[in-house]
């Protein structure tokens, strides 16, 4: 069964820690071992597993990801905006999904490890597709 989390996100670029929506689908779906994908199916949009421990870890990786790429016109594809074009390479680099091991009902990471939302070109109003496999 697929599952959906939505995401508002704000304006611009920003991560957001959705552990907990995660760990509350997972609860949700009564499954205590197997696996759980989360999938963002949005090109300028990203998944990834950090440390949410420290605000300052989510800043510099933002500041890394917004030097290594930045907002520019001189991108060959242009069909938005220059914040577009540049979100479609981060989203590339970060990745679009996933998968972490379940047991005993709760998510295997670290405590502290989280669950971030990168997003890339804000606001939208974003979906994860969450799908957890028993097992």
């Amino acid at each position: 069964m697929l599952q959906i989390i939505d995401v508002e996100t704000p304006a611009g670029e920003t991560l957001l820690d959705i552990t907990a929506k995660v760990r509350d689908t997972i609860t949700a779906s009564g499954i205590t071992a197997g696996l759980c994908t989360l999938v963002v199916p949005h090109t300028t949009a990203a998944i990834t597993l950090n440390s949410a421990v420290d605000g300052a870890t989510m800043a510099d990786i933002r500041a890394e990801l917004q030097r290594l790429v930045p907002k520019r016109v001189d991108f060959i594809h242009q069909y938005d905006t220059p914040a577009d074009a540049a979100g479609h390479v981060k989203a590339v680099l970060v990745g679009q999904s996933i998968t972490l091991v379940i047991e005993g009902g709760q998510l295997a990471i670290s405590s502290s490890q989280s669950i971030l939302f990168y997003e890339f070109d804000g606001p939208r109003s974003r979906r994860v597709q969450v799908k957890i496999i028993a097992g």
